[in-house]
């Protein structure tokens, strides 16, 4: 997929989100040929470290981010893997 698609999931997360890390990884060559692919949505990975995830489930801090990215998840993005910590849980984890 292009670095736009990059661009654009950095630009509207930092938007969204207090940011305090953040990779995005296009992981779409690994699955050329799959359905999603052919259609021209792409494959990507995130870890994002944001206080506004304090206190929040997994599963609420992944809808939040697919929330965020609302269209982008319906033409741009077939498959998101989403890594969400707090910046607390991040402290922890790097001692």
């Amino acid at each position: 997929m292009s670095a736009e698609t990059l661009t654009r999931i950095r630009e509207i997360l930092a938007a969204q989100f207090e940011i305090h890390a953040l990779e995005i990884h296009d992981d779409s060559a690994l699955h050329a040929g799959h359905a999603g692919a052919r259609e021209g949505g792409g494959h990507y990975r995130v870890f994002i470290v944001s206080p506004s995830f304090e206190g929040c489930s997994r599963v609420l801090r992944q809808r939040m981010i697919y929330d965020a990215l609302g269209g982008m998840m319906k033409n741009d993005i077939h498959a998101l893997a989403i890594r969400a910590l707090s910046a607390d849980e991040a402290t922890k984890q790097a001692n």
